[in-house]
């Protein structure tokens, strides 16, 4: 049974499903500031790339951890305002970020900052989920892909407006939180409504989950799904932390250049998200899975080997086929335990969130030790892992 049926949500709602791509739109851009920072930060406080794993740790570690008890809570007693709370905290650690002279202080920021994504993201999901009327794959994708092209943006904005003239033009980017908090301001009021024709009818938690799977086989599906949440965030890890220190170290390139360079690998994986949810309406979660991390392992292995221009070119590729993988990955998820959209939501990010703050720490130390290109030589082979997606149960036969 179409669970939208259940709730009379029959209809796609495109208005809110755009503002809450919006709303990740901006919000991933705002996030994404700390990475994009990371050369400047690394010249003013005179830092070593375990220092900057480590801040990736810190930040990575509040955006995960949190992410499925906000998902848990939430589906237990909703919030209708809850998005406009984590864009608060978003913007005080942006503030900070922009003025901290001292090590301890930037990990203060980026704590604060990693909250704001950890009450976004299973909230913004399950909203998605709920407005998709059914079209649960484009819905997913509109949503990510405004992630991603966020995500994308802010190294701009940083090459463009920070790197020429200073750490505390930061500060100034905060206007983008205030324009974020009025693309969430209908959300939230159209969530209010939601929320009070649901109760009015018995339905906010009232349903048995209908798995389409038995207990034993979801359990062991979700494990599959995190083993390639695994593979696929150690990779991108590589590449969001340290792709720009890797064509400075290798090629030479300016630190504004570099920027350019991780705008173009990070626009692909925007474009990727948009084609992987409707894609896996179509032929199924599976396949997409299937495609999207093991395919990327024939670019990810000959990247390490060659120049420039054929560097830019593979990172753009393994952008555009990597990304499709999560939105395929959290909607397989949610169809699984379809009345635990905030747990599941927020597990899924979560872990992705914590597993690419581990690695960047231990990928920093790497770096140190055996210099940046070990690091491209290693996480090359990650995507080979892709190959466990054979074990994932097919639900495109169960689920209707």
């Amino acid at each position: 049974m179409n669970q939208h049926s259940e709730w009379g949500m029959t209809r796609t709602a495109m208005g809110i499903l755009f503002a809450l791509s919006l709303s990740h739109c901006l919000n991933d851009m705002l996030q994404s500031i700390i990475m994009a920072v990371y050369p400047l930060l690394k010249h003013d406080l005179l830092l070593n790339f375990a220092q900057i794993g480590l801040i990736t740790l810190v930040y990575q570690i509040a955006a995960s951890v949190f992410q499925p008890v906000v998902g848990l809570y939430l589906d237990k007693k909703p919030n209708p305002w809850f998005l406009l709370v984590g864009m608060s905290f978003t913007m005080t650690g942006l503030m900070n970020l922009a003025f901290a002279s001292a090590f301890w202080w930037v990990l203060l920021s980026v704590f604060f900052i990693g909250i704001g994504s950890s009450i976004l993201h299973p909230e913004a999901s399950r909203l998605t989920f709920l407005a998709s009327g059914g079209k649960r794959g484009l819905a997913q994708s509109i949503f990510q892909v405004g992630g991603n092209l966020g995500g994308s943006l802010g190294p701009l904005l940083v090459a463009l407006l920070v790197a020429p003239y200073g750490r505390q033009n930061v500060a100034f980017l905060c206007v983008f939180c205030v324009a974020a908090m009025a693309a969430m301001i209908p959300i939230c009021r159209w969530y209010k409504r939601v929320l009070r024709v649901m109760k009015r009818k018995h339905q906010v938690a009232e349903v048995q989950s209908e798995s389409p799977l038995s207990k034993k086989m979801t359990v062991f599906a979700i494990g599959i799904l995190l083993v390639l949440i695994f593979s696929k965030y150690i990779y991108m890890a590589s590449l969001s932390s340290y792709y720009t220190f890797y064509l400075i170290h290798k090629f030479g390139v300016s630190v504004q250049s570099s920027q350019i360079f991780l705008f173009v690998f990070l626009f692909a994986t925007a474009a990727g998200t948009l084609i992987g949810g409707p894609l896996g309406d179509r032929i199924g979660r599976k396949y997409v899975i299937w495609i999207s991390i093991l395919g990327t392992a024939p670019f990810s292995l000959l990247m390490p080997h060659v120049g420039l221009v054929w560097t830019c070119i593979l990172s753009f590729i393994i952008g555009l086929i990597l990304s499709s993988a999560f939105p395929a990955i959290l909607l397989y998820a949610q169809e699984l335990l379809p009345y635990k959209l905030g747990l599941v939501s927020g597990l899924f990010f979560g872990f992705a969130f914590g597993i690419a703050g581990i690695a960047s720490a231990v990928l920093g130390n790497m770096a140190d030790t055996y210099g940046i290109e070990a690091v491209y030589n290693v996480c090359g082979y990650m995507p080979l892992l892709g190959l466990v997606t054979y074990f994932l149960p097919n639900l495109r036969s169960k689920i209707g």
